[in-house]
């Protein structure tokens, strides 16, 4: 039977090619290959000493069946990926792999469940999708009809989207093709998509769940299913439309589950989704008391009162915008609202004030957030004002400044902001107005800078004070 590039040898155990293209309708699904990984002598000799000093050093922590966990790797070559994905990881630039993905792709290529706990930016897309992409090279080549063999699941249109590209540019080198399944946009060309049996689908869960039902796709073949953001998804209320697909999804699949907090709920999902046998890895003290921010980020934080804040936000962006050396891009900035009004509202009075400000919220539509993205992107508007719908999972590198005009909800809400910035290595910047109907969150506002080592403004322990003592 045909095999797909860079597969392994398995045996087929005696099954013919016409057996094999009609197991779509079998009763029970035929195993499949989940270990690929060969590891690199150098990785071999390192004693269990060895192994736990690299991961002290990376701030990674193994939780559960240490014994089981193989040991970090400290480059793309001692990954144990094929060529192809070494070329196109040369060709687009990266030097050296992060914590996470030093000790996640081991643990994905051996063909085990993980569990993965990291900071946002700290390169999870990565930690993922270069073993997905081996994984699906090590199966049969899919025939017409047929579900996508890896099926990532993301809680927005917008991480969604960046998911898949990055799924397309490592992907189409070694002939592997993705389609991108999210709601708010047409069903049509995403239906006409998933005809061309794609290896790969990245997916918002109600748009998935919606195809799946009108029997437009299946699930038959996906052994390798990831959830990215869990934490945001059952925040987004995707819980009931999450148990669904994994019922559909094959039983003997491999699971991932990433998150950057490690709340009960999503420790209640992760327990009926993955084997016993999965291992969990901590980047970072993602799982600190009180949350814990990007260290890279330096925070600060001014109390103050509501009339003042639109000064206090355009002497920032004066400040930001201003520092740029001739000859440099100008720095992008995100800056945070509550509401999706508050967006509008700010939005046209920073750009009336001349500054080049694009709005994005949940009420505009698929193609107008596309484009915005694009040009803040691409720094053509360098100045994004935004709803808690940018809030997670948008990767856009040279983010200098996150400044939160309004206050977020929750500290977490605060970690997830923030982290807009200082993504991949870079350093960055996290500037927060706080007034005093801000003394709810101002409470675990104070803990994340305590644990990030972060100066404390004058007023914010005050104004900390305030907040119900439960919630200190």
């Amino acid at each position: 039977m045909a095999w797909r590039l860079g597969s392994v040898s398995v045996s087929t155990h005696g099954t013919s090619a016409s057996q094999e293209a009609s197991s779509h309708a079998d009763a029970q699904p035929r195993p499949h290959v989940r270990d690929f990984y060969l590891e690199h002598p150098a990785v071999a000799a390192l004693s269990s000493a060895e192994a736990n000093a690299i991961r002290a050093s990376l701030g990674v922590r193994v939780i559960g069946l240490e014994h089981l966990c193989p040991n970090p790797v400290s480059s793309f070559l001692e990954a144990s990926f094929p060529a192809y994905l070494l070329e196109t990881l040369a060709a687009a630039g990266f030097a050296a792999p992060t914590a996470i993905q030093r000790q996640s792709w081991p643990v994905a290529m051996s063909g085990l469940d993980l569990v993965g706990i990291a900071e946002t930016g700290s390169g999870k897309t990565l930690a993922y999708l270069l073993p997905a992409l081996v994984h699906v090279n090590a199966q049969p080549v899919a025939q017409s009809g047929d579900g996508p063999i890896v099926l990532i699941l993301a809680p927005t249109r917008e991480l969604a989207s960046q998911i898949h590209e990055e799924s397309v540019r490592f992907g189409h080198p070694c002939g592997v093709r993705s389609v991108l399944v999210v709601g708010g946009v047409p069903r049509g060309p995403q239906i006409a998509a998933l005809r061309k049996a794609p290896e790969v689908a990245v997916a918002t869960p109600g748009r998935l769940l919606d195809l799946l039902g009108a029997k437009r796709s299946n699930l038959d073949k996906c052994t390798y299913l990831v959830l990215d953001e869990a934490d945001r998804m059952l925040d987004l209320g995707f819980e009931p439309a999450i148990r669904a697909l994994l019922q559909q999804a094959r039983a003997d699949r491999q699971t991932l589950l990433f998150s950057a907090t490690w709340p009960r709920e999503v420790q209640a999902l992760a327990k009926g989704m993955l084997l016993p046998g999965a291992i969990t890895v901590e980047v970072g003290g993602a799982l600190a008391q009180g949350g814990k921010a990007n260290l890279r980020i330096a925070q600060r934080v001014t109390v103050c009162d509501e009339a003042s804040k639109l000064s206090n936000l355009i002497g920032l962006i004066e400040q930001h915008m201003g520092a740029a050396a001739e000859g440099e891009d100008v720095p992008r900035l995100m800056v945070f609202c509550s509401s999706k009004k508050r967006c509008e509202d700010l939005t046209r009075a920073l750009r009336l004030d001349g500054w080049p400000a694009l709005g994005i919220h949940g009420d505009k539509s698929q193609e107008e957030r596309d484009w915005v993205l694009h040009e803040f992107k691409h720094g053509a508007q360098p100045l994004l004002v935004a709803t808690d719908v940018a809030q997670r999972g948008l990767d856009i590198k040279g983010v200098r400044c996150v400044i939160n005009f309004d206050c977020p909800v929750s500290g977490e809400a605060y970690v997830h902001r923030i982290g807009r910035s200082g993504r991949a290595g870079a350093q960055g910047s996290a500037h927060s107005l706080l007034t005093s109907e801000d003394a709810r969150v101002a409470a675990d506002i104070l803990k994340v800078l305590k644990n990030a080592e972060q100066p404390i403004p004058d007023g914010l322990e005050a104004l900390a004070a305030r907040a119900p003592a439960r919630l200190r």
